[in-house]
C-alpha cells in the first residue's frame, strides 16, 4: 500500500523497526540493567533506584516466585498498585518468572475487580494495603492462591518508611480494615528471594506478556494477549519515532501517568528504561502540592502527561514557577490534547507537546507526531515505524484522501487476540492482520491521520475508555429506572464526562440517589455526572435508542 506519511519523517527515523534486536522484555530488562548498572532507574517519594538493585530485587522477586510459590510459565500474577518503587520490581519479577503479568486499577470496584481476576484466571497477586479490604471481598469468587501486600512506604529507607506507613494507616485513616490469610509482605518476598537461585525462563517472542484489560462494547472487559513481541516492537517503534538523536541516557523523565496504563507502561516505563532514562515515579498526581514539591529541584527533561493533568497544574501558580531550562518536550496520550492548553503549556515549560494515539490492542502506540516539531499539531500525526495504517469503508475498502471511514492498523505492535474470546478476536483483526479501531478518521495528502469521531460506544474520560452499555446495565439495576441511555458530553477538562437518560416512574427518584447505586458497582471516573430523566427515549422502528437524538437540551434534570 502506499505510504504518503514516509515524506515527512525526518532523515533519522526510519521505516522499519528491526525485531531481532530483543527477544523478549526480558532482554531489555537484563540489557538496561548490565548498561547502566550504577545510574539510578527510578525515584519515588524522596527514595532511589538503581538500575542494579532493580535488577537485584526483579530477580529475587522472580526467584520466590519460581520456588516458593511455584508458579509455572504462563501463569498469570495481578498487580494492583499504584506508581510506586515496588511497581517495576513486581512487574520484572513477574515476567522474568516467564509469567503473564495482569494490570490491574487499584480504584476498581468489587465488581470490576472480581470480573478481571476471575476472567484472567490469576492465581497470584501483588496488593497495595489500601485496597486490601476489596480485595478480600472478592478473593472467594477468583482463583487466586497467594496474595503478596504492600504498603506505600515499604521500599522508603528508615525512619522515613515507619513514618508514612504509620501516617497513612493510622493519621490520615487511608487503610480501611481487612484480613486476607497467609498474605506476605512484598518485604519478606524480596528478603527470602535473595536467598534462593533464579532460573532465567525460556522466553519467546510469542509468548504472552501481559493481559491487559478493555472495556468491551458489551459491557464485559476483555484481556488484550499483548505479545513479548508486541511490547518489544512498540518500545523499538516509539524509540525510532522519537530518534536516537533526541534521546540521552541522562534524561529526567517525570512518569505521573499510572503504570498499570498500557500507555505508561509500553512508554513511560519499558521505553525510558530502554534508553537508561531517569524516572520520577509519581504515585498521586492529584495531590498537586506533593507532586509540584517532588518536582522541585528534578531537573527534568521529559515530562509524559495528558490533557486533564495538563490543565491543573497550569492553574497552580507553584507550577507555573518551576525551573523548566532543561525541559525538552511533553509526550502525551490517553486523550486528545486541547489546543489552547499545548500551546499555554508551551507558553509555560517551553516544552512542546508531541500527541500520540493508541489504544490497548496495539500494545498501545500506532501514531504520533514525530521529534522535530516545535509546536503544537493538530491530529494524530504519522504512524511509526513498521506501522500501517488505512481508512476504510464498511465493506474494508480504503477510501481516498481526507474521506471518512473507520480507522485500521497493521503493524507488529497488534495484540495476538482477545483472552478466550475467538469470536471477538476475529471481529477485530482480519485475515490480512488488519486491526478495526472502531475510529472514524480521515488522512490528509500529505499521510496525517485525524480521528474525526468514534464507531464504537464508547467515552473517553481523562485517557481512560468508558462503555456506555457497561453503564446502562448497572443503571437498569435500580429497581426505580426502566429504561437508561448512556452519552458522552464534551467536557473542558476531562475530554469528555457522562451523560445518563433515564425512564422511571418514580418522579421522585434524584439524580444523586442514582449516582450512589452507580458507586456501589463502577469505578469514580464512569459514574455519570449529568442525568436527565425523561419520559421515554428516542427509538428506531426496530425499538433501538437513537443517541444521537438525545443530544438535546435537558427537560428534567434533578438534583
Amino acid at each position: 500500500m502506499e505510504k504518503p506519511w514516509l515524506k515527512n519523517y525526518p532523515s533519522d527515523v526510519p521505516e522499519f523497526i528491526d525485531l531481532a534486536q530483543y527477544d523478549s522484555v526480558l532482554d531489555i530488562v537484563e540489557q538496561s540493567c548490565e548498561t547502566h548498572a550504577d545510574s539510578i532507574a527510578f525515584l519515588n517519594m524522596g527514595a532511589t533506584l538503581t538500575f542494579r538493585q532493580l535488577e537485584q530485587q526483579s530477580r529475587a522477586f522472580a526467584a520466590y516466585l519460581q520456588h516458593e510459590l511455584k508458579m509455572q510459565p504462563g501463569d498469570r500474577c495481578a498487580i494492583m498498585m499504584p506508581n510506586l518503587l515496588q511497581y517495576p520490581i513486581a512487574l520484572f519479577g513477574i515476567l522474568r518468572a516467564g509469567l503473564i503479568a495482569v494490570n490491574v486499577n487499584p480504584l476498581y470496584t468489587q465488581r470490576e475487580l472480581q470480573h478481571q481476576l476471575a476472567d484472567s484466571g490469576a492465581r497470584m497477586i501483588v496488593a497495595i494495603s489500601n485496597f486490601g479490604a476489596t480485595l478480600e471481598k472478592v478473593l472467594p469468587q477468583t482463583s487466586i492462591e497467594h496474595v503478596i501486600m504492600t504498603h506505600i512506604g515499604d521500599l522508603l529507607p528508615q525512619p522515613k518508611r515507619t513514618l508514612v506507613n504509620f501516617a497513612i494507616k493510622y493519621v490520615k485513616k487511608m487503610i480501611p480494615a481487612f484480613h486476607i490469610e497467609n498474605a506476605i509482605s512484598i518485604r519478606k518476598v524480596l528478603a527470602a528471594g535473595r536467598k534462593l537461585s533464579y532460573h532465567r525462563p525460556a522466553c519467546k517472542p510469542e509468548d504472552i506478556a501481559y493481559l491487559q484489560y478493555t472495556g468491551g462494547t458489551t459491557g464485559i472487559a476483555k484481556g488484550a494477549m499483548l505479545t513479548h513481541r508486541n511490547i518489544v516492537a512498540n518500545v523499538l517503534q516509539v524509540y525510532g519515532q522519537f530518534s536516537p538523536r533526541t534521546l540521552l541516557s541522562k534524561d529526567y523523565v517525570v512518569t505521573p501517568l499510572p503504570l498499570y496504563h498500557i500507555f505508561a507502561n509500553s512508554v513511560s516505563l519499558m521505553f525510558i528504561m530502554m534508553i537508561g532514562g531517569r524516572n520520577l515515579l509519581i504515585t498521586n498526581p492529584r495531590d498537586m502540592d506533593s507532586f509540584i514539591k517532588e518536582l522541585q529541584g528534578y531537573p527534568f527533561t521529559i515530562f509524559f502527561g495528558l490533557n486533564t493533568l495538563f490543565s491543573g497544574m497550569l492553574k497552580n501558580e507553584k507550577f507555573r514557577a518551576l525551573d523548566f531550562s532543561n525541559a525538552r518536550f511533553t509526550i502525551a496520550g490517553g486523550m486528545p490534547t486541547q489546543e489552547d492548553v499545548a500551546k499555554e503549556w508551551q507558553a509555560v515549560t517551553g516544552m512542546p507537546v508531541v500527541e500520540g494515539y493508541g489504544l490497548t490492542e496495539c500494545s498501545p502506540v500506532v501514531c504520533s507526531g514525530i521529534h522535530t516539531q516545535q509546536k503544537y499539531t493538530a491530529g494524530i500525526g504519522v504512524p511509526l515505524p513498521s506501522t500501517e495504517m488505512r481508512v476504510v469503508n464498511d465493506d474494508h475498502q480504503a477510501l481516498g484522501i481526507n474521506v471518512v471511514g473507520e480507522l485500521q492498523v497493521r503493524g507488529p505492535q497488534v495484540m495476538a487476540g482477545y483472552w478466550k474470546q475467538a469470536e471477538a478476536t476475529a471481529e477485530s483483526i482480519d485475515a490480512d492482520g488488519w486491526f478495526s479501531t472502531g475510529d472514524m478518521a480521515r488522512m490528509d495528502k500529505d499521510g496525517y491521520f485525524f480521528i474525526v469521531d468514534r464507531k464504537k460506544d464508547m467515552i473517553l474520560v481523562s485517557g481512560f475508555n468508558v462503555y456506555s452499555v457497561e453503564i446502562e446495565e448497572i443503571l437498569l439495576l435500580h429497581p426505580d429506572i426502566e429504561e437508561a441511555a448512556v452519552i458522552g458530553l464534551p467536557h473542558a477538562v476531562t475530554g469528555e464526562r457522562v451523560k445518563a437518560f433515564i425512564c422511571s416512574s418514580n418522579k421522585t427518584l434524584t439524580s444523586k440517589e442514582v449516582q450512589t447505586h452507580c458507586r456501589r458497582y463502577l469505578t469514580a471516573y464512569k459514574v455519570p455526572r449529568v442525568i436527565e430523566f425523561r419520559d421515554d427515549l428516542p427509538k428506531s422502528s426496530v425499538g433501538k435508542v437513537l443517541k444521537r437524538e438525545l443530544l438535546t437540551p435537558v427537560t428534567d434534570e434533578r438534583i
